[in-house]
């Protein structure tokens, strides 16, 4: 039988603790009677977003959009809203589980800013800087984490692992 994974890299705690931590950042930037539209990227933000959003006393409107990259041509990455969601003239809050390259976040950034919302802000948990290849903002950002194969929280391999409370990872091969 696979092992959950070869080792925890952030327990579940921790990543309460920073979700927390984020919840209230958010919040403070945004007018007790203003209203947040947030925009959940599927999957792996599922899980992030559930939890963040509860950490927002603020009114919130929640959308969610599909990414679906070509593996043979990685520059060509279709956005997908799963159903109608207007972003125009809103406060804007992209929620995302993990950021490496920064080319695929950008993209989106700017498909999304054509929408003319009034501003967008964007929060990702898991951040592999080392991989980065594009400078991309960032408005709250979790964990720094290394360039493995991470699982948990939202983030799977071939679709398992997804329901794990902590970020682990699993060795390839």
């Amino acid at each position: 039988m696979r092992p959950l994974a070869s080792e925890i890299l952030i327990t579940g705690d921790e990543i309460r603790e920073k979700v927390s931590e984020l919840g209230r950042a958010i919040a403070a930037d945004t007018p007790v009677h203003g209203e947040i539209a947030a925009l959940v990227i599927l999957k792996g933000a599922f899980v992030f977003a559930a939890d963040l959003l509860r950490a927002i006393p603020r009114r919130t409107r929640v959308g969610f959009m599909e990414t679906h990259k070509d593996p043979h041509r990685p520059a060509l990455t279709n956005f997908q809203f799963t159903h109608a969601f207007s972003i125009e003239n809103s406060d804007l809050l992209v929620i995302e589980d993990i950021l490496d390259s920064g080319v695929t976040m950008n993209r989106l950034l700017a498909r999304l800013a054509a929408r003319r919302p009034k501003r967008i802000r964007t929060a990702v948990l898991f951040d592999k800087v080392s991989q980065r290849t594009e400078a991309v903002q960032v408005e709250y950002r979790g964990f720094e984490i290394p360039n493995k194969w991470v699982v948990g929280y939202g983030l799977d391999d071939d679709e398992t692992y997804r329901n794990l409370d902590y970020l682990g990872y699993v060795e390839q091969g």
